[in-house]
């Protein structure tokens, strides 16, 4: 409770009685010769306040002639209209609302009230320094003028005559039960939603964002009759991020913003068009964060709720701004910008239906923008994964010739060298062969075994380079089958029995399993070539299996296609392994790697020859139980075919 001196008191009265008496104040503000300062609960209108502050109305009028607090809080028998119609709507023709109301002209109220008006205020904002200020001022009042107030209070308070009460003002309450003003409401709440759903269905429309930013604009103009409607847009993240501290006065020049879209009722408006801060604003910096939050700025009278802040109100008397409503545009948690509503002739006092209409379309141009990034990144991903795919075919092409010229020059070589070694290579074994053949009398069994050494070396050389030469020529697109028809069960006795002696000297059993009906034994394709293949896999097979065991070769034909299959009890392969078992110069590391020698292209060279009649090859294996090869080949044309 304030301290009530004798001319203080203490009463209910009308909402429209504690409007009077809020003018009559002002008048008396005017009417002091020094300086005066005159505050209303509109100062507040720009931050967030407690709830204790939430209903209560205020005229604080400060100097050093005459000062006066008059206080308003709403008595708890209106709250059930208020929730009808709200403080902020009543007009005066409502004059049930009632407020307790307390006057008083008690300096040190006066002090304590503006001390805790001061709190609300953040201690470096200039509100707050110039409340201190004023904080000092109040003394007793001038008998003089503290007289003429009582006189003109007098008037407002005493009883009227009922003549006076019948022409008076002030209206008899109005009827609640009444249907016009609910009519009304409908009618204009039916209106603001049918605005709102052209808004949404222009959002839905279209993904220009500026077509859906103007047109917006204008039809919230025109359907408020604003003076003028702005979009205000944030440059810097630094000021949208929710984490971010209080920016600086050089953060604000740095990162600041501009109006964006302008609507106005007329072109004899001032434009503030691509407007940018000044460092003014640098002192409200807080309230980034409350409208990052939702919170909506109403300002009525700029000339009360500024009267503190001289930077402010004479930039906005420069704009040519005398009341205005913002509402946050915050897209994905940040403060995109501001939609900001402007009367410029005159106070106004802004309803709820528009501080809602304002707030709605903010949110569906906060959801047009998010529609519109959405659609920006999906068009930007798209141009970059279009210029990946195009780099990254430009590097495997790159790489593709690169990979053929090199393979061309690496197979050219290898021609080329096979042939330069096979001449002298060829006199080797021809010469070793000849010296063998020499009466047994001129020859020592030691030189005859040296001779022997040297003309199996020759062989083995000798067919390491033809393997050589094969596999270049097929790997060229060189190489050509020479189809004929043949027994295949005639192929497979013939490459057992020249193999028979090689597995009983390693002490391995050999084995042919026929399983084919004699009628299909007859068979086209390359008989040299399918040898080839079988001579590989079986000398491969009888290489890596130990002493005792099996090697079995089984041929059968499904359909138009013969089929091959090598089984062994030797060492096996690792499953890791197997896919690197038909690449050329490939040995597999296993311990017995020293113990078998090869160059590792037998295994290519037959998969070639394989795919070269358009068949196919598949290997199962278990370490330390065996391996399994089978082949594919299918019946050829009788004609002869290229390898491309």
């Amino acid at each position: 409770m304030l301290s009530s001196p004798d001319l203080s008191f203490s009463r209910n009265l009308p909402l429209v009685v504690f409007n009077q008496l809020g003018e009559l104040l002002q008048h008396m503000a005017h009417a002091v010769e020094t300086a005066a300062l005159v505050l209303t609960e509109t100062i507040l209108s720009r931050i967030r306040v407690p709830v204790e502050w939430e209903r209560q109305r205020f005229t604080l009028v400060v100097s050093e002639r005459f000062s006066a607090l008059m206080v308003g809080e709403q008595e708890q028998q209106s709250l059930l209209w208020e929730t009808i119609i709200p403080l902020n709507q009543v007009g005066d023709n409502y004059t049930d609302s009632l407020l307790y109301t307390r006057l008083t002209f008690d300096a040190e109220a006066i002090a304590s009230f503006i001390s805790k008006l001061q709190d609300l205020f953040s201690c470096d904002s200039d509100t707050y320094q110039h409340l201190e200020h004023y904080r000092q001022i109040p003394k007793p009042n001038d008998a003089t003028l503290q007289s003429q107030f009582s006189l003109l209070l007098l008037e407002y308070l005493l009883p009227q005559p009922a003549e006076e009460l019948a022409t008076s003002t002030v209206v008899s309450v109005p009827e609640i039960y009444s249907c016009q003003p609910v009519e009304d409401a409908l009618k204009k709440q039916i209106s603001q939603e049918r605005l709102l759903n052209q808004v949404t269905t222009q959002i839905r429309k279209s993904l220009d964002l500026s077509v859906i930013m103007t047109t917006a604009i204008a039809q919230v103009r025109e359907f408020l009759q604003l003076d003028r409607l702005v979009i205000y847009k944030f440059e810097s993240s630094r000021v949208n991020n929710h984490n971010s501290l209080r920016p600086s006065i050089s953060d604000l020049q740095k990162y600041g913003g501009c109006i964006v879209y302008e609507a106005r009722a007329t072109d004899t408006m001032p434009s503030i068009l691509h407007y940018q801060e000044k460092s003014c604003f640098a002192i409200t910096s807080s309230c980034w964060e409350k409208y990052r939050q939702g919170f909506t700025l109403v300002v009525d009278d700029i000339e009360k709720t500024y009267a503190l802040e001289e930077c402010l109100l004479n930039f906005l008397k420069q704009s040519q701004v005398r009341a205005k409503l913002v509402a946050p545009i915050v897209f994905e948690d940040k403060l995109w910008g501001l939609l900001i509503a402007h009367q410029c002739y005159s106070p106004h006092q802004w309803t709820e239906s528009e501080k809602s209409l304002l707030t709605s379309i903010a949110e569906q141009l906060a959801i047009a923008i998010h529609q519109s990034e959405l659609m920006r990144s999906l068009t930007q991903e798209k141009q970059t994964l279009e210029q990946r795919v195009i780099e990254r075919t430009m590097a495997l092409r790159d790489a593709l010739l690169a990979a053929e010229v090199a393979s061309r020059l690496r197979n050219e070589f290898l021609a080329t060298i096979s042939h330069e070694l096979l001449t002298p290579l060829t006199y080797v074994i021809g010469m070793s062969s000849t010296l063998l053949r020499w009466p047994l009398g001129e020859l020592s069994q030691r030189q005859r075994d040296y001779l022997q050494t040297i003309h199996d070396s020759g062989e083995h050389l000798l067919e390491m380079i033809n393997d050589i030469l094969d596999l270049s020529q097929i790997e060229a697109g060189k190489a050509v089958l020479n189809i004929g028809e043949f027994s295949l069960v005639k192929i497979a006795e013939n490459t057992i029995e020249s193999l028979l002696d090689k597995a009983q000297t390693e002490q391995i059993s050999l084995k042919l399993d026929l399983q084919i009906d004699p009628s299909r034994d007859r068979f086209t394709a390359d008989v040299g070539r399918v040898e080839q293949v079988l001579w590989n896999l079986l000398t491969n097979a009888i290489k890596f299996t130990p002493e005792g065991g099996n090697v079995t070769l089984r041929l059968w034909v499904e359909d138009d296609t013969a089929i091959f299959q090598i089984e062994d009890t030797g060492i096996g392969i690792p499953e890791n392994k197997l896919p690197l078992l038909f690449e050329k110069f490939q040995q597999l590391d296993t311990p017995y790697r020293r113990r078998y020698e090869g160059t590792g292209l037998g295994l290519a060279l037959t998969k070639q020859l394989v795919e070269l009649h358009r068949g196919r090859i598949e290997v199962e294996s278990t370490v330390g139980i065996g391996s399994i090869f089978t082949v594919w080949i299918p019946s050829q044309p009788m004609r002869v075919l290229s390898a491309e």
